[in-house]
């Protein structure tokens, strides 16, 4: 069988506008029955989002009007130019993207800190303008250093966006990657290295994004793992493993128990589904995965 898409691919495509499709052909895929349901009844225990790039088989207009129809609050991983969309569906960006370079090219490396600072300087501004708080970013590939010149390459950094980022109330989130099957060679790919990163930094500016499906396969123990660590998790990724699909019984996660741990240290920001659905019917995938999740 064919691997699925990475993400990277996905980004890649939507910048470049080769993901595109008819119309006819992406509001098939959307299920029309489907969307016309009312929204879920949901206990609003969790705030539910949807990573925009599993979903290219729709426009955002779509996407935005299925997520609306199950009840979802918000999309992720979109940046300014999409922004305006999710206002007209009022929809929330949970998660920002658009100043970093890519995911492999990050904060670990000097030479790519004045485009980085530059790009995210600009950003920040942007992000709080619009009503949003978290901006993502990446380590990037560790390229043969060890955890020590990591840190001290990512302090180095990010410290002068930090001030910025307060004065905006803007937090900037490292997202973990799994190194093992889909980035291999990234150094945030367990949440120890994450968290001993967001001590040295010292700032509620800067935190975490916790990748259910990637800490999974790097590390595993999720459950124990998020709640020794929430203080420093501002957001979570879902996904199933292996491949990264449907949530549902055909994976080795049990979602509900992961879900009710979140609940269970306080938080309150958001869950977004970031798998890429097998099924025909990709909004009832992803309707489905909302109401396993909302615990």
């Amino acid at each position: 069988m064919a691997s699925p898409p990475s993400r990277r691919t996905a980004l890649k495509n939507i910048l470049a506008g080769t993901a595109a499709v008819g119309a006819a052909g992406a509001l098939g895929a959307c299920a029309p029955a489907e969307n016309a349901r009312d929204p879920l009844a949901l206990k609003n225990n969790i705030s539910h989002s949807v990573c925009r790039w599993c979903y290219n088989n729709l426009t955002l207009d779509q996407l935005c009007a299925a997520a609306k129809s199950i009840g979802i609050k918000g999309i992720d991983l979109v940046g300014p130019k999409d922004w305006p969309t999710l206002k007209k569906y009022g929809l929330d960006s949970p998660m920002c993207n658009g100043a970093e370079i890519n995911l492999t090219d990050g904060f670990n490396d000097p030479k790519f800190h004045a485009t980085l600072q530059k790009s995210y300087a600009e950003m920040i501004p942007k992000v709080a303008a619009a009503g949003y708080k978290n901006l993502i970013c990446f380590s990037g590939s560790r390229r043969g250093q060890d955890d020590a010149t990591g840190w001290a390459n990512c302090v180095q950094g990010l410290t002068p966006l930090l001030a910025l980022a307060a004065r905006h109330n803007v937090v900037l989130v490292m997202e973990l990657l799994n190194s093992k099957i889909d980035h291999q060679d990234y150094q945030c790919d367990h949440t120890a290295w994450g968290v001993a990163l967001a001590k040295k930094l010292g700032s509620e500016h800067f935190k975490i994004l916790f990748d259910i499906y990637h800490m999974q396969i790097d590390e595993g123990d999720v459950i124990r793992t998020l709640t020794d660590n929430h203080a420093y998790i501002a957001h979570y990724h879902t996904g199933g493993v292996p491949g990264r699909h449907e949530i549902d019984e055909t994976q080795e996660l049990y979602y509900p128990a992961i879900m009710r741990a979140i609940v269970a240290t306080g938080f309150k920001g958001y869950v977004a589904q970031e798998f890429i659905p097998k099924q025909p019917d990709k909004v009832a995938s992803l309707r489905k995965a909302v109401q396993l999740c909302d615990v």
